[in-house]
């Protein structure tokens, strides 16, 4: 019970918690839509959905500050390659951060002059960029921690292996494949930390790829994505050991 009061107290633990009952609504509307016995509780799962959306955006007025010491703190990362991609990625995250107050500000009728469209864009177009600069770095962990992995393994081995008889292209590259896939998960379950980050940006993406028209796609993916991300983030928030440090 402590634990969980520490982390409600966190505003972004309470951001968490909002984003996924946001996406498990519009998942649980996705499947519940064909059913023509089910429209009052769709009715009801959109409202709900609206209004915790309209909740979460007082959460992420206080976010750009986070993005910006996030900026500062990728800076001083002794690896370039991280050092790039993260402090471009925290840099795209704060404007995607400034598009999205200003979209809150027409919302609540501040300013009815603003064009919702193009920010909206520009919203999801830096939001992209942000996770995309993420998954980079992600894609270089990977190849960091498989190369370990495989000098390791290296290392024990004493004699080299011997081609069996019959030996032909395709069985080459199914082997290269199998021991490829092996090494990839070996490097993961070594890194518990890395494979949340890269599964939560892996869904991450799948919302600003569908508004951008990248790679249309439909609510009960989107949804679907938004939930598992969301329980990474939360994991992430309640034990920090699991999210992924920056060298």
């Amino acid at each position: 019970m402590d634990a969980f009061i520490r982390f409600t107290n966190q505003t972004q633990g309470r951001d968490r918690l909002f984003r996924a009952t946001q996406y498990t609504c519009m998942l649980l509307r996705y499947l519940l839509e064909p059913k023509a016995d089910k429209e009052k509780v769709v009715m009801k799962l959109k409202k709900l959905e609206s209004s915790v959306s309209t909740g979460r955006k007082w959460f992420r007025l206080g976010n750009m500050v986070h993005a910006l010491q996030a900026t500062q703190q990728s800076i001083r990362a002794t690896d370039p390659v991280p050092r790039l991609c993260l402090t471009l990625a925290s840099l795209n995250r704060v404007i995607y951060f400034i598009c999205d107050t200003i979209l809150f500000v027409r919302s609540v009728g501040l300013a009815s002059g603003i064009n919702k469209e193009k920010w909206r864009t520009w919203a999801a177009r830096h939001y992209y960029y942000s996770v995309l600069l993420s998954l980079v770095r992600d894609l270089y962990e990977i190849s960091l921690q498989m190369e370990q992995v495989a000098h390791g393994r290296a290392k024990r081995e004493k004699s080299p292996s011997r081609e069996p008889l019959g030996y032909s292209v395709a069985d080459e590259e199914t082997e290269w494949l199998q021991s490829f896939l092996l090494l990839l998960f070996r490097s993961l379950k070594k890194h518990p930390p890395l494979l949340l980050d890269t599964v939560k940006n892996i869904c991450d993406i799948l919302n600003p790829l569908d508004q951008l028209g990248i790679c249309k796609s439909n609510p009960g993916i989107i949804g679907l994505g938004g939930l598992v991300s969301s329980i990474a983030g939360i994991i992430t928030v309640a034990y920090p050991q699991m999210k992924l440090k920056t060298h």
